[in-house]
């Protein structure tokens, strides 16, 4: 019998949630720049070179508190009291500096909030989110949902600007409404879908350290174009190490080759190693950085949680 240890940490879950990975539903091309018959493993072209500067985009988030808001009706709702952050790191040859931190706090509250308003505390407000649904379940999903707008806003004012024209700008996931971003690419760590028809998984399979697959184009609302990448690391399985990333469909062919080309040139180098993340080695060093800076920001949990005790006191 043989079997791999998944490199990430248990509490983080895994970088493939199924094993089985849940079919997109999305019209994926995968002939744009092979056939699919002639893919295989695919090194940066030798001329390509990587990007001279790169800012990487990430967010974090924490609920402080669970709470029940009784609204003008009478009906005790639940909801969660969060602080959430996103920033922006910028990397210039040997030299990472956090260029931008924004954080928030919020009140989510479920059932619409009826009657409900924001919450002061000595150490901050916690602003109204209202959230349609009474399921308990939805309430971190509109705190994700609201940590991604923040990443979406530092992305647009501050990312861009801290990046140079011949430099790359990697935000955390899917790229969505930032793939207008001029030089952006959208990293995503966790695979929930499968884009590939048979046999592609083998071929990601396949990739070597520094490898892409060659370019697919998804349809749908985001269109972009998309490629499989493997970070150096130890290969226990066939996905250890994969990352997709994504650039926008407006993009010719030729100069989405070309970008796909500069990120497995230059993304390698900053690839986590287990000992010093539970993530690695899909956790890129600088967004690690990034995490333990916007999570300091966020405050001390424990004078947070006293402060809200004291208001709702």
């Amino acid at each position: 019998m043989r079997f791999a240890i998944e490199t990430w940490a248990p509490e983080y879950g895994a970088p493939i949630e199924d094993a089985a990975l849940v079919d997109s539903g999305e019209v994926v091309d995968v002939d744009v720049e092979l056939p699919f018959a002639q893919w295989g493993p695919r090194a940066p072209a030798q001329a390509s070179r990587p990007p001279g500067s790169y800012a990487f985009v990430d967010g974090v988030r924490r609920v402080d508190a669970r709470i029940w808001v009784s609204g003008d009706d009478g009906v005790a709702r639940q909801g969660i009291c969060a602080t959430y952050a996103a920033g922006v790191v910028c990397c210039r040859g040997t030299e990472a500096k956090v260029v931008a931190a924004e954080v928030r706090r919020g009140a989510f509250v479920g059932g619409g909030a009826l009657g409900a308003e924001a919450i002061t505390t000595r150490h901050g407000t916690y602003r109204l989110h209202p959230v349609a649904s009474e399921e308990p379940d939805r309430l971190p999903i509109a705190l994700q949902d609201a940590m991604g707008e923040l990443e979406h806003r530092v992305s647009a004012e501050l990312g861009t600007a801290a990046v140079d024209p011949d430099g790359l700008l990697v935000v955390d996931g899917p790229l969505r409404e930032r793939a207008r971003l001029p030089g952006a690419v959208g990293y995503v760590k966790t695979h929930r879908t499968s884009y590939l028809p048979d046999g592609g998984d083998r071929i990601v399979g396949a990739l070597g350290a520094g490898e892409r697959t060659p370019l697919f184009l998804i349809g749908g609302r985001w269109s972009r174009w998309s490629w499989y990448l493997r970070l150096p690391g130890v290969i226990g399985h066939a996905w250890s190490g994969v990352v997709r990333c994504e650039a926008s469909a407006d993009l010719p062919v030729a100069a989405a080759i070309l970008l796909a080309d500069r990120v497995a040139t230059g993304l390698p180098r900053f690839a986590s190693v287990p000992q010093k993340d539970p993530r690695a080695p899909q956790n890129l060093f600088p967004i690690a950085g990034l995490e333990r800076e916007l999570r300091r920001r966020l405050g001390d949990p424990a004078l947070l949680l006293r402060s809200l005790r004291l208001a709702a006191a």
